[in-house]
């Protein structure tokens, strides 16, 4: 037994034991089960749904994104002005605090910027270097100017990533003690993080929308098995659990005691490659791994019904997605003599899994078995969320079955991070073709819709010739709560609106 499973404690392992007793027995406490623990509270030193999903009520930004996934809408700016020529931008800041009581300024603002952008810590550094300057002109006015126009420019300030932290804090405190317990901008402060087992958050009283706050505070609780999680939210143990099995919805439908909430997402769930692998560096192998698994299968069996089979990075319904891009057939014969055409026949994978995870585990053995039918021998390897994630970032892996949701409205950030980036080898894969990245710095400076667009086009079809990675399929959010939690909800971009959810 791990640590991990160590800290989490009985009730983790056995659903019927009563969770730890904890801050979450005061009532106005959402208590919301999840897979893995956190990382980082640092903004900049992640790229995981499961820190920016808690980072999105714990810091602010200068710009949000609304409950539909579609539109910008101020956040800690409450108004800005662009000039004629596209490259200064002006913004008010409004009159708010940290949660240390001290003034959130437009100086913290910029230092935000410039951090994310310069820091080498940042994974995030590419969609920000279009930034020239960043400027405090006075305690409430941030004036940013630009190397060139830039079209996602105002959806980036809405990433969780570039969330407003204290200046002063930082730099008094070191990134380490930040990133443990941070100095908030938003909705809710870090009271506790019992690693392996809960973040602790209460209402911070200083939020600029404080009088908005229903909740007294919130725990994320890591409970990383599927089936253990759903059964405490049955059991009372929790007031809500995120990643509900397909498996289980129908059932978890039929209970008077939940509800279970279907939204619309930007996820796309793929199965990564590792180029710098051997023979995974050829695009004939990897064109023959995409042929060699059947999709659709995939979707029927381990979805329900709830997915779509996925043809594009960019997920359906997303800003330039391309509905007609290649999809390639089931046809494991084709695999097999593609494969040995390129001298990798009998090729042998390990495939790392993520345990307790039922749909990694069940889409890992039809993967399996469909690649076996072209002579492809993959190696189920189990492991700990948090160790999986881990090994996938230090490349100890062949292929491994991840998924992304897009954290701001345009395709830039998407883009530059799987397919134009350096600093994270794009996402993992070690993927590299420089008509590729070139071809996506120059659509982000493209202005032009119809021209950006056609760019698009043009990624989504080399990606796809590339296999940069295997699309499999495009799915919602299903998370599931007690009856008494309201408008416990996630926009398409995941963003979760704590400051709205009520407990009765």
């Amino acid at each position: 037994m791990t640590n991990r499973w160590k800290s989490i404690g009985l009730a983790a392992l056995l659903a019927g034991l009563t969770l730890s007793a904890s801050y979450a027995d005061a009532a106005g406490v959402l208590t919301i089960g999840r897979r893995e623990d956190s990382t980082t509270f640092d903004p900049i030193k992640t790229a995981q749904n499961i820190d920016n999903w808690v980072f999105s009520n714990v810091y602010d930004v200068l710009i949000r994104v609304d409950k539909t996934g579609t539109k910008l809408e101020p956040g800690l700016a409450e108004s800005w002005t662009a000039a004629d020529d596209g490259l200064t931008y002006t913004f008010k800041i409004r009159d708010t605090k940290f949660s240390d009581g001290s003034p959130l300024t437009a100086e913290d603002a910029a230092y935000s910027l410039l951090r994310i952008r310069d820091d080498p810590a940042s994974l995030w550094s590419d969609s920000y270097k279009v930034i020239d300057t960043a400027v405090a002109t006075d305690a409430h006015t941030l004036t940013i100017k630009l190397k060139n126009p830039s079209a996602p420019f105002l959806s980036t300030l809405a990433l969780p990533n570039a969330s407003v932290i204290s200046k002063k804090g930082m730099e008094s405190l070191g990134a380490d003690a930040y990133g443990e317990k941070p100095i908030a901008s938003g909705a809710f402060v870090i009271e506790e993080w019992r690693r392996g087992d809960r973040v602790i958050l209460k209402k911070n009283p200083n939020f600029w929308q404080a009088d908005r706050v229903k909740l007294d505070g919130v725990e994320w609780i890591s409970v990383p098995d599927d089936n253990t999680r759903i059964l405490n939210v049955q059991a009372g143990e929790l007031d809500a659990a995120i990643f509900v099995p397909f498996s289980r919805v129908e059932e978890l439908k039929k209970d008077p005691n939940l509800k279970v909430a279907i939204d619309a997402s930007t996820r796309e769930d793929h199965l990564l490659i590792n180029h710098a692998h051997g023979a995974l560096g050829k695009k004939e192998v990897r064109q023959a791994l995409d042929l060699a698994i059947d999709k659709k299968a995939i979707v029927d069996t381990v979805t329900f019904g709830q997915g779509t089979v996925a043809n594009s990075y960019i997920p359906k319904g997303a800003l330039y997605y391309y509905a007609d891009n290649l999809q390639r057939p089931y046809d494991p014969a084709k695999a097999k003599e593609m494969l040995a055409a390129a001298g990798a026949s009998d090729l042998t994978l390990n495939y790392l899994v993520r345990a307790g995870d039922e749909v990694d585990e069940q889409t890992a053995v039809l993967v399996q078995q469909q690649l076996q039918k072209a002579g492809i021998t993959a190696n189920l390897q189990k492991v700990d969320p948090s160790q999986e994630w881990d090994m996938t970032v230090a490349g100890d892996y062949d292929i491994s079955v991840n998924y992304w949701t897009n954290d701001i409205l345009d395709p830039d950030q998407k883009t530059t991070f799987v397919l134009g980036h350096d600093s994270n080898n794009n996402y993992l894969t070690n993927y590299k073709n420089e008509a590729v990245k070139e071809l996506v710095a120059k659509a982000r400076l493209e202005l032009d819709p119809k021209k950006r667009e056609a760019m698009y086009v043009d990624l989504q079809k080399m990606a796809k010739d590339d296999v940069n990675w295997i699309d499999l399929y495009y799915s919602p959010y299903i998370n599931v709560s007690r009856k008494n939690i309201e408008n416990f909800y996630q926009n398409p971009l995941g963003r979760f609106f704590l400051e709205d959810t009520v407990k009765n």
